[in-house]
């Protein structure tokens, strides 16, 4: 990624979370685990998750407002709206078109990105060079899941994971020196079954066959994904930062992708810093895959515990297999 002349970054943000809260001691109730198992093995102790009518643009809808309220502006504003999600309203239209309509933004293009759990840093690199270029003033970037739509609830390797939120940025010009600084994305399909829904698309379309064998739920080997998470974060991580021309002592903030308590904390000590530093809310929210970063984001924001001028890292990892890391100058 070349250097521009132009700043861009994030001058606001938004998130919204279903209210029903689905704790550890719940889901004992409902397949053989514990809370105690949970906790040590993810750090997660509850997850929220949306009602049977609530779907992944609802939740999308209420982060978008939420972030267009906090940069006080109006859907009319928009230049495009991007949606990075895995679990969709439906096949098509995109999710962004619906949020374009419930929001009105009708002025905005708008278009949906698959990239899994690093969809908002994948959307963030692609808004940041849209308005550098000058496309677009302003971008709208939400991402939102609804993961207990795909989740087998009758697994308990994996239906202890997943929550439903979504966390919204609104990317736009911003002082010199600040925003956006550098960015890292890359992929692996050579392991892309390690994470994946394996029916549903053109590879093995529904049929009762398919619905009878669960196909159509997040499948998971966790073991691969542990393994390929705690190098891609750490790899990306230092490419993101090196290219910005820092060094990981400039870094006052980390916002890692909200998965595993125990990637971040590997991931921190490879990296050598301190886990003060890392923002960590999977204990209540679980992994909302796309939507964990910016839900992250958004509460640091809003309480204050990001600053001007602080360096600011994020990095996910995910479906694909892919990563991506970010350095923001807030």
């Amino acid at each position: 990624m070349k250097p521009t002349p132009a700043s861009v970054g994030i001058i606001a943000t938004g998130s919204y979370v279903p209210p029903r809260v689905l704790t550890n001691f719940d889901l004992e109730k409902m397949v053989d685990t514990s809370d105690e198992w949970i906790r040590t093995r993810t750090g997660i102790e509850q997850r929220r998750i949306a009602d049977a009518d609530t779907a992944t643009s609802d939740l999308a809808l209420r982060s978008a407002r939420n972030a267009l309220d906090a940069a006080g502006l109006q859907p009319s504003d928009i230049g495009l709206l991007i949606v990075a999600t895995v679990t969709p309203d439906m096949f098509f239209p995109s999710t962004a078109a619906l949020l374009q309509q419930a929001l009105g933004a009708l002025n905005a293009p708008a278009f949906d990105l698959l990239v899994g759990c690093t969809g908002f840093i994948y959307g963030l690199a692609i808004a940041r060079d849209l308005v550098a270029c000058g496309s677009y003033q302003r971008v709208l970037l939400t991402a939102a899941e609804t993961l207990s739509k795909i989740t087998d609830w009758q697994d308990r390797s994996t239906c202890v994971l997943f929550g439903d939120a979504a966390g919204s940025a609104m990317v736009a010009r911003v002082p010199e020196g600040h925003g956006i600084l550098s960015y890292s994305l890359g992929n692996d399909g050579t392991n892309a079954e390690a994470l994946r829904i394996p029916a549903g698309g053109s590879r093995l379309p529904a049929s009762a066959e398919t619905v009878a064998n669960r196909q159509h739920y997040l499948q998971m080997v966790g073991s691969e994904v542990f393994k390929f998470a705690v190098r891609a974060m750490v790899d990306s991580c230092e490419e993101a930062v090196s290219r910005a021309g820092l060094t990981m002592d400039h870094i006052e903030v980390v916002i890692p992708h909200q998965a595993n308590l125990r990637i971040m904390d590997a991931a921190a000590k490879r990296l050598n810093l301190p886990l003060e530093r890392f923002v960590r809310n999977v204990d209540r929210y679980g992994n909302t895959s796309a939507a964990s970063i910016p839900l992250a984001l958004d509460e640091e924001v809003r309480a204050g515990r990001i600053q001007a001028g602080d360096h600011v890292l994020l990095s996910s990892f995910g479906a694909g297999l892919s990563w991506a890391s970010m350095v923001m100058r807030w």
